[in-house]
């Protein structure tokens, strides 16, 4: 198995991932152009058939034309021979993408697949660049089941739930309050975190006009420990970021629990309790910065 060293410093995907259809060059150029968080490129789902060989090319085209920080290109299956004519395709790109987004991943063996053809690729390519982050997407009971192997493979910076191929599998219909899909995504999170990546994200939210119920779905899976969430319109972007972002009211409990614990750390004091009943330790203090994005220890 390959091995890149420890996890902690790959910097994985946050806030609003927004995905754009390969095989249609004004959308994807608009995305690009937008203000996501990262853009995602697509091959797979919303790409039929008969089109995928000109949407590889055309995504190749865009990527060389419109260069952009956090860009990444969900592939195809592995296993697949779509999978492979993707990973030959974007390989004389591949120093231009953020990563690649591997669909419906039920093992490690899936990631390693992809990692060693990406190894061996950069070794002919680009010898003295860092390696292909990779996002697996879950949306199997198995996949689920398997996200602590899966996370901790190698080149993995997030995991993805994949929210309506999931529901599918089990029969049921994704609701707002997301209830049904409780223990599947604290797996994610509790993965994610074993392993030291960045906080899973979600799956998107169909219904373009459900602004609210976008919103309400966000803050819910945030709780949770989510990072951030697909989007598939740019409509979708501001609310997402609205949803994941800090409250004010988080944010000046935030700031209280550092300015606490600061003028403890001063006056040599063990322990401080604030207005709320809220006593200032370590593990609130790692929460105070983390909201801060400050360093935990200052």
């Amino acid at each position: 198995m390959e091995q890149l060293g420890g996890k902690s410093h790959q910097a994985g995907y946050r806030g609003a991932l927004l995905f754009a259809p390969g095989d249609h060059r004004r959308r994807s150029t608009g995305a690009l152009a937008g203000d996501a968080d990262a853009v995602v490129l697509d091959l797979e789902d919303s790409v039929a058939e008969p089109a995928k060989h000109r949407a590889r090319d055309l995504v190749v085209e865009v990527v060389r034309d419109q260069p952009r920080h956090n860009v990444a290109v969900r592939v195809n299956p592995v296993g697949t021979e779509a999978c492979d004519r993707d990973l030959d395709a974007l390989e004389p790109v591949l120093d231009r993408l953020s990563g690649l987004v591997v669909p419906k991943v039920e093992s490690v063996a899936e990631v390693e697949v992809v990692a060693a053809r990406l190894s061996h690729a950069e070794r002919r390519n680009r010898p003295q660049a860092g390696p292909t982050r990779l996002v697996p997407v879950l949306e199997s009971a198995r996949g689920v089941l398997a996200a602590a192997d899966i996370a901790a493979a190698p080149r993995v910076v997030t995991l993805m739930f994949g929210v309506l191929d999931f529901a599918a599998s089990l029969g049921i219909a994704p609701t707002v309050a997301g209830t049904e899909f409780l223990l599947a995504r604290s797996q994610l999170v509790l993965a994610s975190a074993a392993a030291g990546i960045s906080s899973p994200v979600d799956g998107p939210h169909v219904s373009l006009d459900d602004e609210q119920g976008l919103v309400e779905s966000c803050r819910s899976v945030r709780a949770l420990g989510f990072g951030g969430r697909v989007v598939i319109h740019p409509a979708q972007i501001e609310p997402v970021r609205r949803a994941y972002a800090p409250t004010r009211d988080e944010l000046e409990w935030a700031r209280e629990v550092l300015d606490a614990f600061a003028n403890a750390q001063r006056e040599g004091v063990g322990a401080v309790r604030l207005a709320d009943g809220t006593f200032v330790e370590r593990p609130v203090v790692a929460r105070a910065a983390a909201l801060l994005g400050r360093d935990g220890d200052h």
